[in-house]
Formats: C-alpha cells, sequence, structure tokens
C-alpha cells in the first residue's frame, strides 16, 4: 500500500485547509481512499503531484498568525460535525469551534498539549435588550 497520510497533515503540507481538500476531493481534483472510520486518507504522491515537489511536514510555525496560545485541552465537546476545545493558555481560556474530523486528526483530548492561532479581521458582538 502506498503511504498515505492524513487531511490534516496533507492540508498542513499542502499550505490549504482541510474544508479544501474535502471540496478538491468531491470535485475530482485529489485523489483519497478511506480508512476503516471512512476518514480521509490522501497518498503522498497526490500530495507530491499538487506541490510539485515532497510533502513539508509543518507545525504551525509557518502560519502569519501573530496571537499563539500555547496551553492545554482542558475539554472537548464533539458533536456529529463540529467540536467545541477549550483550550487553557495561563490566564486565558480559548475556546475553538473545529471540525469533528479536525479533532480526531490532531488528536485533541482533554490534557493534551495545543497551540491555539487567534487570527481574525473583525470580531462582532451584539447584545439584546
Amino acid at each position: 500500500m502506498a503511504e498515505e497520510m492524513s487531511l490534516g497533515e496533507a492540508a498542513r503540507s499542502l499550505g490549504v485547509s482541510a474544508d479544501t481538500l474535502r471540496r478538491w476531493d468531491r470535485e475530482g481534483k485529489l485523489r483519497v481512499s478511506r480508512d476503516e472510520r471512512n476518514h480521509r486518507r490522501v497518498p503522498i504522491a497526490e500530495v507530491e503531484r499538487l506541490r510539485g515537489s515532497p510533502p513539508r511536514h509543518t507545525t504551525g510555525d509557518e502560519l502569519s498568525a501573530r496571537n499563539r496560545f500555547r496551553g492545554i485541552v482542558r475539554s472537548v465537546e464533539v458533536g456529529d460535525v463540529m467540536a467545541l476545545v477549550e483550550v487553557e493558555a495561563g490566564p486565558h481560556l480559548i475556546t475553538a469551534a473545529i471540525t469533528r474530523d479536525s479533532v480526531e486528526e490532531l488528536g485533541l483530548e482533554p490534557g493534551a498539549e495545543a497551540t491555539a492561532l487567534v487570527k481574525a479581521t473583525s470580531v462582532m458582538l451584539a447584545r439584546e435588550h
């Protein structure tokens, strides 16, 4: 069997989101296989084809987000599609809404080390009276 990587690993290697790779799969632009849990697996040859060179494994340090909060996962609430992950980073408690697949691909569970990267062009809040 050819060497494969998880969808998240392939996305990081290509510098795109996992959602982009899912869309490319649906559109026939990316060849993937499925594991026993029906998760997408991307052949390294596909990543090389898309990159034009061998894949690079990233740590997230290449991302442009300036606000990085290294911490410990305190809770993970997984739904059918989405999940809420709380990361305690010093005095900060950051909650991220991410896909269920991302939780599994990153191995996020209480007690795991994680870095929350915060990058937003705008934040809006409203309060109903």
